[in-house]
């Protein structure tokens, strides 16, 4: 490996714990899940750089199911965000009481 194991798992670190502020500081629904993906993407990192260290390919294979699981969390999460806006007229999720019974 031409950067350091450590090193990687500190870059992995900062782009998930970036998606994390982003998902408690931000108060709109899009950053929200813009939040979520950087989190998946701070964990592939994760998986890539183990799989590179120890020669295993089971860790680049996650990486496609997590690929897949974002791809399809943004699909569901944006719909649900445009429904959810049509009706109220707000990206705020303090305004979203439209599922309460």
């Amino acid at each position: 490996m031409i950067v350091p194991f450590g090193h990687v798992l500190i870059l992995a670190g900062v782009v998930f714990s970036i998606g994390l502020v982003c998902l408690v500081a931000r108060r709109n629904l899009v950053m929200t899940l813009i939040g979520v993906e950087v989190m998946m993407n701070g964990a592939a990192i994760v998986f890539v750089a183990t799989a590179l260290r120890w020669q295993r390919m089971e860790g680049q294979a996650f990486i496609l199911f997590i690929l897949a699981v974002a791809a399809a969390d943004v699909s569901v999460g944006l719909a649900l965000v445009i429904s959810a806006y049509r009706q109220t007229g707000s990206f705020d999720p303090d305004h979203y009481d439209i599922l309460k019974w």
